[in-house]
């Protein structure tokens, strides 16, 4: 069986957010598409998504505009094959339930899609990685920030996001890239590369 993991789709990414995403417009319409085909497979949905704590920025506060869902990407909460889990770490199987759902429903392989791809995806598809799950990363599903650091340099959007996606095919994860996008089981990877 498998499941897709919509990490941290919410509107603080969003043109206007305070974690504004690049790419995020065309990230979205590739996740819109990843959740009706996993509907139309009748797969499980796990649908992420990220609270600050009190202490931390103004970023994700429950309740406000900049936590809710993007647009047209609301769990149907009536239907058993999804499920909610909300977290306040960066890795979705920490804290929450996911690991258990997964497996009781028979789950073996994961696509995760989500933002940002340096950070709350990444540590989530590293959690599904040690946990034995197949994982498969959408790369056109994905989007990053800028960093600027004094001693390590700068690098733009796509490089983080680049970045992150290659070190997580060289941890195992299978990394794509669909411009059909057909059901993502039929695909073939972009690139990949076994941990040694």
């Amino acid at each position: 069986m498998q499941a897709l993991i919509i990490v941290d789709v919410q509107n603080e990414f969003a043109p206007g957010g305070l974690r504004t995403v690049p790419n995020h417009a065309e990230a979205l319409a590739v996740i819109r598409r990843r959740v009706a085909e996993a509907r139309a497979a009748g797969d499980a949905i796990a649908w992420v998504r990220h609270h600050n704590r009190p202490h931390e920025s103004r970023a994700f506060v429950p309740g406000s505009w900049g936590a809710e869902f993007s647009p047209g990407l609301d769990p149907r909460l009536d239907r058993e094959e999804e499920r909610l889990f909300e977290k306040d770490v960066y890795g979705a199987f920490t804290t929450t339930a996911l690991e258990q759902w997964l497996e009781g429903r028979g789950v073996t392989s994961v696509v995760v899609v989500g933002f940002f791809a340096h950070m709350c995806l990444s540590t989530t598809v590293r959690e599904a990685l040690v946990r034995g799950f197949d994982v498969v990363v959408d790369a056109d599903a994905t989007g990053a920030r800028a960093l600027e650091h004094p001693l390590l340099g700068r690098q733009s959007a796509d490089e983080v996001r680049r970045s992150a996606l290659l070190q997580l095919a060289d941890m195992g994860a299978i990394v794509e890239s669909r411009p059909s996008h057909a059901l993502w089981h039929a695909s073939r990877p972009l690139a990949s590369s076994a941990a040694t």
